[in-house]
């Protein structure tokens, strides 16, 4: 009984979802369109969190019939305006240590970094993993690898002529500074 009346509704609020989930779907597409490709690129923990926000909007506007297409558009327009800020703030230094996570060392000169990997909560296998699909044939080639913001590890291979790994390419990574700031041991 209770399923039956769980499954009964109007046929006036299916004819309404059925018109405000295209209208809807099209607002996002149209906002996501005038804020540009990192609305849904790899994210960072400021990405995901928006993502979840239009996410549930795109629903209650959907399915809740409490809600007007006009509300869940201007929520839509306010939460891309707020994340378009966002992403603008990050460009100042101070706000971008605020609104993200640091990339984070774990491994340099072909040795892992178990203080880092715990502050990454990975295992040394989890890192193996990555320097397998990072196509690694042998970690004496590796100079550093990075977990990155966006929870990616980048993996860089020493250069074939023998030039050391350009430290410019570690300068935000944590841990990539001073030998003690390097999480040995």
């Amino acid at each position: 009984m209770i399923l039956l009346e769980r499954l009964a509704t109007s046929w006036d609020v299916i004819g309404l979802v059925a018109v405000t989930a295209p209208v809807a779907y099209l607002g996002l597409i149209t906002f996501s369109k005038l804020a540009g490709l990192r609305s849904f690129s790899e994210m960072t923990n400021f990405d995901l969190a928006a993502t979840v926000a239009f996410g549930s909007m795109l629903a209650t506007t959907i399915v809740n019939p409490e809600v007007s297409l006009l509300q869940g558009g201007v929520a839509l327009a306010v939460l891309f305006t707020v994340q378009a800020a966002v992403a603008q703030a990050r460009f100042r230094f101070r706000l971008q240590l605020l609104l993200e996570n640091r990339p984070l060392l774990l491994m340099r000169d072909s040795r892992m970094l178990p203080k880092n990997l715990r502050k990454a909560r990975m295992t040394e296998n989890d890192l193996r993993s990555k320097l397998r699909l990072a196509g690694v044939t042998s970690v004496e080639h590796v100079s550093a690898a990075v977990l990155e913001t966006t929870g990616d590890v980048s993996v860089l291979l020493e250069n074939a002529d023998g030039r050391p790994l350009d430290t410019d390419l570690l300068t935000s990574v944590a841990g990539a500074g001073a030998p003690s700031e390097r999480g040995g041991g």
